[in-house]
């Protein structure tokens, strides 16, 4: 029997604000178990929740963003639920009326497949704290600092049909949030969870086969593992005779497995109702005005415009749109060398290796757009090779690495008109001349390097004019060896050409 996959995924993307949605305590990351839980969070007698302003304005961003409907009435209910960790016994969240509707997201998976997928609504919400097992021997801690944290949850339509699908479209629900700065989308932190609903059918078959809920995936691979192995395991299972039960299940990425979490429940057990304390979320056309006025240019957008206006292929195009750091430095770039190709080639080879090798975010790299722009320029106006251009790069990442910790430059490299305090401010015309890395287009300077290089390898001319084409690589290479890289390559070769057919 053929099966086909049906998966919808929620993602509760926490917004970018500096206090909770309903009470003054701060959100920051990695603070001191309960430390940042106040009396309304706790759920404390008498205590009254005041909506964030801003949770609301992150909100309208996203339904404007991805061109969704956004209700200008939405109310807030109580889901209602026991749990450690949840001190009030019910979360507030949006039941039957969202802040955003309806709306569509467009994927392109890697065989350049581009499918649209639905998002179903996203809702405004509460986080709860967490439960803490690892530390305590038989016993569990709880930590309320997230309790009371404000997010959106983004739910999708079952339009997916295989786990890299599901990838895709989170990647796609990843980028979005973070170009449109509402969230900064750190999955190590918890700012960006996944809850993958998989179920099977027999293909052709209209309903629904019976689903699973994996919670709290927290990286795409492991959001990709989980899937597929949840798939296999509903397949193996009806296969057998047995039958899939809804249920919750969690991740083990140790064990590359689901396991049973709890039985699901369903809307009704929740038993949902207007919160009583918060009045209707009602929005008004200047309110939506100033929530959007600064939306940039979106990534779709923007793709298609590198695409047509710097005639750059598909994958680069994809590539520098990932984030709009990588965007905007990309652009910074290619308008300031006059060579987007080239722009796109460096970015996407030597600066993407030297930020992956040193660890570092594009934010933080020591090497800047205009640098980068300067040696492309100097590569096209034949000042230094593109051989030459990589020693260059490597001064200029060098220096900008050492420049805050005072570290000696390598033994290689030699800047005795630099102080180390002028390290990070290097110009690419400063290195070239600093190391003495300027090309060599003296025609008559090369070709005597040639004529002497001749003289000494009769061997080898006899050999290239009895038809040896390789021998030619030898030469090139004892041109560039005695010029130390600086002989214009071209130059070179066509030189060589005419000397040794002479």
């Amino acid at each position: 029997m053929q099966w086909e996959t049906v998966i919808g995924l929620e993602i509760h993307t926490q917004l970018a604000t500096q206090s909770k949605i309903f009470s003054g305590a701060p959100t920051r990351f990695g603070a001191a178990p309960n430390t940042q839980a106040c009396a309304v969070d706790l759920g404390l007698p008498g205590v009254l929740p005041v909506l964030n302003r801003e949770a609301v304005r992150l909100a309208v961003r996203f339904a404007k963003a991805i061109d969704a409907e956004l209700a200008e009435r939405s109310v807030f209910a109580r889901k209602n639920y026991f749990y450690p960790d949840l001190p009030k016994g019910y979360q507030i969240s949006q039941y039957e009326s969202p802040i955003v509707g309806e709306g569509r997201i467009e994927i392109v998976l890697d065989d350049g497949t581009v499918r649209e997928i639905g998002v179903t609504r996203a809702h405004l919400e509460e986080d709860a704290g967490k439960s803490l097992h690892e530390d305590f021997h038989g016993a569990t801690g709880i930590d309320l600092n997230r309790a009371g944290t404000p997010l959106l949850e983004i739910v999708s339509e079952p339009d997916m049909r295989c786990a890299a699908e599901a990838v895709a479209y989170a990647k796609k629900i990843h980028q979005i949030v973070r170009w449109n700065a509402i969230s900064d989308g750190n999955m190590q932190e918890g700012s960006f969870r996944v809850d993958a609903n998989v179920s099977v059918r027999p293909l052709g078959q209209a309903t629904l086969g019976t689903r699973a809920e994996i919670k709290n995936i927290n990286s795409f691979r492991f959001l990709e593992r989980a899937i597929q192995f949840e798939v296999e395991r509903q397949i193996d299972l009806i296969t057998a005779g047995g039958r899939v039960v809804q249920e919750t299940r969690l991740y083990d990425p140790d064990r590359d497995e689901t396991r049973t979490m709890r039985v699901k429940e369903e809307a009704n057990d929740y038993r949902y109702f207007p919160d009583p304390d918060l009045l209707p979320v009602e929005l008004d056309d200047a309110f939506i005005r100033e929530a959007t006025a600064d939306l940039p240019e979106q990534p779709d957008a923007m793709r298609e415009r590198f695409h047509a206006h710097f005639g750059l292929t598909e994958y680069d195009a994809n590539l520098l749109t990932a984030s709009r750091d990588l965007a905007g430095f990309f652009e910074a770039v290619a308008e300031g060398s006059g060579e987007p190709k080239l722009a796109a080639n460096w970015i996407g080879g030597e600066l993407t290796a030297a930020l992956n090798k040193s660890g570092l975010e594009l934010s933080a790299s020591p090497l800047s757009a205009e640098q980068l722009a300067g040696l492309i320029r100097r590569i096209q106006d034949g000042t230094i090779s593109g051989k030459i251009a990589k020693q260059v790069f490597e001064v200029l990442w060098t220096a900008g690495c050492d420049a805050d910790g005072g570290k000696p430059l390598p033994q290689s490299i030699s800047l005795p008109s630099v102080t180390s305090e002028q390290w990070g401010q290097m110009t690419v015309d400063q290195v070239i001349a600093d190391q003495g890395l300027k090309q060599i287009t003296d025609s008559g300077a090369i070709e005597s390097l040639i004529d002497s290089i001749i003289a000494a390898n009769q061997d080898q001319v006899a050999q290239y004019r009895a038809g040896k084409d390789k021998v030619f690589g030898f030469f090139v290479g004892q041109v560039m060896k005695q010029s130390q890289g600086k002989a214009n390559p071209q130059q070179v070769n066509d030189l060589l050409k005419q000397k040794l057919l002479a």
